[in-house]
């Protein structure tokens, strides 16, 4: 296997705002971001680029979602679905479609308004026997919550320590959204806050949950050699990794809710494509899924970044806050930005483009050279993940 290596970079990236976007509908968000993307690529217009792939989880069924909000007149558009990871998978497939060369360009978009559901949560209803029904009866936050008690039994932790641990991820990511104008939630919250507040299943509070938001985000890829035809400052792909569970860890007594198997999986694969053997040290900065703050502290040690039972450690040390050895979330996470299901994903890849190109404002980072990014959808035991690694230059 060749790998997808330094094969393809990206030129141009656009995000819009998350939040509560009742001043924007979906074609709205669709026009802001990709309006940014092209603004950073002058004489390149939509029917320039050679096929789209379009993300979302419910806002759209089909690629005419996409057709309709741009205006492209007859252009190859495929929508993509895969839970959390949406966003990730749309990348990853324009990725492939430019590294293969069936076409010389590509643009991947992905957007969500979960907000004009409703609801208050992620609502929808699986096809039966679609393979991820094992726990229906059980919200998110009841499903991500049995990581806190797990943690703490198998690795001989003092609750309240752990406590302290799932404060410390959520001050850090609020820290980080307050410096992000693109943010959901702009303010720091204090740690007595965040413990304090009123519970939403097991020990998670309502600090410790991502928030509900609309957004949309964008990028264009293209052949690596062609690249700075586009612009003197793109950002290479280095590998790409999707892993789908086999939804048996539910029921498999010898799970025990203190790892996602699927992202020890994905990240070897990753790290294996990408020739990195140290990622704690080898990369500048990680956008990873936080999803729930109990998640981020168990993604630290199934990404490898921390030893197994020493990640609470390790965040509690300040090892991963944006001073810290490795900034996790330096734009606030899906805690800051809560969380649009298909665009996050490509959210945390404009992070990075940004922080490559010295844009990140307040959150940049001195000399960023790698960076990770990570989604996961689902639940425990029973998730995808996908992720991807991306650099300032090749080589």
């Amino acid at each position: 296997m060749t790998g997808i290596k330094d094969k393809v970079a990206v030129v141009a990236m656009g995000c819009t705002r998350f939040g509560e976007r009742w001043d924007a509908g979906l074609k709205d968000l669709a026009v802001d971001a990709v309006d940014e993307l092209l603004g950073q690529v002058p004489g390149v217009g939509l029917n320039d680029v050679g096929a789209y792939w379009f993300s979302t989880l419910d806002s759209g069924q089909s690629g005419m979602t996409l057709t309709n909000a741009l205006g492209l007149q007859y252009r190859p558009v495929t929508r993509v679905e895969n839970y959390c990871a949406s966003g990730t998978e749309a990348f990853r497939n324009a990725v492939y479609a430019v590294a293969a060369g069936a076409v010389d360009s590509a643009m991947a978009v992905g957007i969500e308004k979960l907000k004009d559901s409703g609801f208050s949560g992620l609502m929808r209803n699986d096809p039966p026997a679609d393979g991820t029904a094992a726990e229906l009866s059980m919200t998110a936050p009841a499903a991500f919550s049995l990581l806190d008690p797990a943690y703490v039994a198998r690795h001989g932790v003092s609750a309240d320590d752990f406590r302290d641990a799932m404060t410390h991820v959520a001050w850090k990511n609020h820290a980080n959204g307050a410096l992000n104008p693109k943010a959901q939630y702009r303010s720091p919250v204090s740690k007595e806050k965040i413990a304090s507040a009123p519970l939403v299943a097991g020990r998670l509070g309502v600090f410790d949950c991502s928030g509900v938001s609309d957004g949309a985000a964008a990028a264009l890829i293209v052949p690596a050699d062609r690249a700075n035809a586009y612009t003197d400052r793109p950002m290479f792909v280095k590998a790409l990794s999707v892993v789908a569970g086999s939804g048996r860890g539910v029921m498999d007594p010898d799970y025990d809710y203190t790892t996602f198997p699927e992202v020890v999986h994905a990240a070897a694969a990753l790290y294996r494509e990408a020739g990195i053997t140290d990622p704690a040290n080898e990369l500048s900065l990680a956008e990873v899924h936080d999803c729930f703050t109990p998640t981020e502290i168990v993604l630290m040690e199934d990404l490898g970044f921390s030893a197994r039972g020493r990640g609470w450690r390790d965040v509690l040390a300040g090892r991963y806050d944006r001073a810290g050895h490795l900034p996790v979330n330096i734009d606030g996470g899906l805690k800051s930005f809560g969380h649009p299901v298909g665009a996050s994903g490509l959210r945390m890849l404009y992070e990075a483009w940004l922080q490559f190109r010295g844009e990140a404002g307040e959150r940049q980072l001195e000399d960023p050279r790698l960076a990770l990014t990570h989604n996961l959808g689902g639940r425990p035991g029973n998730c995808v993940s996908a992720m991807t690694i991306v650099g300032r230059g090749r080589g």
